[in-house]
Parts: C-alpha cells; structure tokens; sequence
C-alpha cells in the first residue's frame, strides 16, 4: 500500500514568492504535496474543510502548515490563534515564513504555537535548500516509530 505523500499548507499572498515556492518545491525532488491559498480567511477555510475546502480528496489535510505573517483579510497571527484553538490543530506543526526579523514578531508568533520561525530567504536555491531541511525534519517526525521487539 503506497503511503499518502507528504502535504503542505502554504499561506503566502504575494504572487512572485508563490511562484519561487512552486518552483522550489519541485525541484526538492521530493514526494511533496502542496496546496497554495492567499490570505489568512482562504487559511482558516482551508483548515476548517469549509467553503470550498471540504473535498479532503481535493484539499488534504496537511501535515504541515508555512504561513506568513503580513496579509490580507486575516493575517499570520490570527489564523495561528484560532489554529492552535482546535484540537486538531495542535497537532499539526506551523512554520512562519515571513520577511518580518522583529523580535516581538518571533515571540509573539512563538506565544502562539509557532513550530518554528524562518525569515524568508532571498534566493531560490535558499528557498529550495530551507524546504529540504524543513521537509527532512517534519516527514520524519510523522513516520510511525518502529515496533522494539525483544527476545
């Protein structure tokens, strides 16, 4: 039985960092499925299953969300808090990513169930190489632990 692949959320309104997402994502090489929306409101929809986001086949749930902190409609900070509030949501890692190197940023975005913080790198080879890391650390903390078996 083939395994689900990994699935990531990412939340990013601006157009041309999506783009260098896409294009880095692809060229991890790796089993990654990711899903784009736009604004802090399409985030909660999207992890909610509602409006639009319910078909699970179409809109998996992530193992993982990237968001960033400044956009539109409902930014990084709210979409996190009410994130953190589900139950299901506590289980599943958040990363910020953002242009934002403030320190009341990282605490706060930290205060609020951050994973982890990252400032948004300048390069696609930085964008690709980040993903790299981030992908090997958190598709290997969701694999099943083997079984010990003593005798």
């Amino acid at each position: 039985m083939q395994s689900e692949p990994f699935t990531i959320l990412v939340v990013e309104d601006n157009a041309e960092e999506v783009i260098l997402l896409q294009r880095a994502f692809k060229k991890t090489g790796m089993e990654i499925s990711v899903q784009f929306v736009v604004n802090g409101e399409e985030a909660i929809d999207y992890l909610g299953g509602t409006d639009g986001y319910s078909d699970r086949h179409a809109y998996p749930e992530p193992d993982l969300v990237m968001m960033d902190l400044k956009m539109p409609r409902k930014g990084g900070f709210e979409v996190l808090e009410w994130f953190r509030n589900l139950q299901e949501g506590a289980l599943i890692p958040v990363i910020v990513l953002t242009s934002s190197e403030r320190e009341a940023d990282i605490q706060r975005a930290y205060s609020l169930g951050a994973n982890s913080y990252f400032t948004k790198p300048t390069s696609f080879e930085e964008f690709r190489d980040m993903i790299k890391v981030v992908y090997g650390y958190w598709a290997l903390a969701k694999r099943p632990k083997p079984l010990l078996v003593r005798h």
